[in-house]
């Protein structure tokens, strides 16, 4: 296990989504168990029966909790409390996750944070998920994705101009979703900015990991933050 303090800037969940913060989060630091009854207290579920008692959770559930807490994330968002109900299910998927959410950092995904968060928010868009587009628009800016950019994503129109690396990225995420294929010219394009087989790989898994996570929120209504407003209806 890594033991060096990696700085991270997280979307920090209390009972939705709150505001991005920058956060200096162990890389594998084992949670006291008040840490987790916190973490579990703060859950805010829908139509699935998300647990708010840590004392109340299955020996797995609990586990799960650890699981979560032990890698980068500080607290347990939205997809990942859903998926409380099934922690089998939900520890594979986390693991996963924070693979594609911290890419671009050591020992995560390829793909640089600009690129990747432009994938989630086309994902997001896609599904019109608000808790995924409300977790990561301020954060893809802060990554460097033109603010521009994402007002045309969230509008669903093409973005009238683009730098060489963000047009290679929106073609290939845009074509796959709406059309389901890929052309050989957009895979070129966007092997080229991507670093190769690799860096398209890692992509796909983020766009395949946040619909995941777009589909857990939407099937349980997951809430916003109070006082935080949908960006779709």
């Amino acid at each position: 296990m890594r033991s060096s303090i990696v700085c991270l800037t997280l979307t920090v969940v209390m009972g939705g989504v709150g505001a991005v913060v920058e956060s200096q989060a162990p890389a594998a630091t084992q949670p006291t168990v008040e840490q987790m009854r916190r973490a579990v207290s703060r859950l805010r579920g829908n139509r699935i029966a998300v647990p708010t008692s840590y004392d109340s959770l299955t020996p797995e559930q609990q586990a799960y909790v650890r699981s979560i807490l032990t890698g980068p994330r500080p607290d347990i968002s939205g997809p990942l409390g859903v998926m409380m109900v099934s922690p089998g299910l939900g520890d594979l998927s986390q693991k996963a996750m924070a693979y594609a959410r911290f890419s671009g950092r050591d020992g995560f995904g390829s793909v640089t944070p600009k690129l990747n968060e432009l994938a989630i928010l086309m994902v997001a868009k896609h599904w019109s998920a608000n808790y995924v587009w409300n977790a990561h628009h301020a954060f893809a800016v802060q990554s460097g994705l033109p603010q521009e950019v994402v007002d045309a994503v969230l509008a669903g129109r093409r973005p009238a101009r683009m730098e060489r690396d963000v047009e290679a990225v929106y073609n290939f995420c845009q074509d796959f979703l709406t059309t389901r294929r890929v052309s050989d010219v957009t895979l070129q394009a966007a092997k080229a900015v991507l670093g190769g087989d690799r860096g398209v790989v890692d992509l796909v898994g983020t766009m395949g990991l946040y619909q995941i996570t777009a589909m857990m929120v939407t099937v349980d209504q997951t809430p916003l933050a109070e006082g935080v407003k949908p960006y779709f209806p």
